[in-house]
């Protein structure tokens, strides 16, 4: 994980970083700024604040203007995938913090909140920045019994819909996820050269999300032949998982997408388990009755298409 406290002092602000991916696109200062709106000078500071918290130079300044050097050329494009992850951490906010004046409610399950609807969000509120969202982020089974109230978007990756769910619902699905067992890097585990068995994996204690949650449902259902020891933590998000497997509280199973960044890192390890491939659709639920309206399902199409690859930028 990263030094937080030194991060505090050394990293970049964003408002930096936006100045310097707007001279990379405006191929000047004095542009940057007029697109910017804001003075000259102020861009100018900017970029040196950036260039010295970096130690590197990255626009070349001559008579004729300015011009990204070789090392801003590779920065600028780290610079614009914070922003753009900014984009989307402002989206989310923003969902969280507009529940009473929302023109567009939505209830996600944890993995599909913390991985994938950010992005979808803020792919909305580039078409319409307008657009109030509330969003309630908790297990799939409670998505359940909140689109079952009305006038509630729900997204769930439960090999089923909820049982939880007691009205006509409409449903589609946005993409498909599956589950992957997680152990910290000192774990036996981590050093094997062959899989793990299906038997071995059901009598281990495992970090597990609580009932309800979708992905410890699909495991269940996946091992339902096996009788599974008994957890040795039960926890409330896949966050929270991930920090006591990274502590060595013991092995996990986890959504693909919930990992696949802190497991590209090294740091959890992903391990092989013989004929383990729980794969769940990851799905938009809405009540028949009353349907969340037009930002709903926009948003929906969004979704689709970002998964599928096919929103610019992504």
């Amino acid at each position: 994980m990263a030094d937080l406290a030194s991060g505090l002092q050394h990293y970049p602000a964003v408002g930096d970083l936006v100045v310097l991916v707007a001279v990379a696109e405006q191929r000047g200062v004095s542009a940057a700024a007029r697109v910017l709106g804001i003075p000259q000078p102020n861009a100018s500071r900017a970029l040196r604040r950036l260039e010295g918290q970096l130690g590197l130079t990255l626009v070349e300044r001559t008579p004729r203007g300015s011009a990204l050097t070789a090392d801003g050329a590779v920065v600028v494009d780290w610079a614009r995938q914070v922003v753009e992850d900014y984009e989307q951490l402002a989206s989310g906010a923003a969902a969280l913090g507009h529940t009473h004046r929302a023109q567009l409610r939505i209830a996600a399950s944890q993995t599909i909140a913390e991985g994938l609807l950010p992005r979808w969000l803020a792919a909305l509120r580039t078409e319409d920045p307008q657009a109030q969202v509330a969003l309630t982020v908790t297990n799939s089974a409670e998505v359940g019994r909140l689109v079952s109230g009305g006038d509630v978007l729900g997204f769930v990756e439960s090999p089923a819909l909820p049982a939880t769910i007691t009205v006509p619902v409409g449903h589609c699905t946005i993409s498909t996820d599956r589950l992957i067992v997680v152990v910290d890097p000192g774990h036996d585990w981590a050093r094997r050269t062959r899989p793990v068995s299906l038997a071995e994996l059901a009598s281990t204690p495992l970090v597990v999300r609580e009932s309800g949650s979708g992905t410890r449902v699909s495991f269940e259902q996946a091992l339902a032949g096996l009788t599974l020891a008994a957890p040795a933590l039960e926890l409330a998000s896949n966050v929270a998982v991930r920090i006591a497997v990274a502590a060595g509280a013991g092995p996990a199973v986890l959504s693909e997408h919930a990992v696949q960044a802190a497991v590209a890192s090294g740091e959890p390890r992903a391990v092989m388990v013989e004929g383990l491939l729980v794969e769940r659709p990851l799905q938009a639920v809405w009540a028949e009755g009353q349907p969340p309206g037009a930002s709903a399902a926009r948003l929906v199409e969004l979704a689709i298409a970002a998964e599928a690859g096919r929103i610019p930028g992504d």
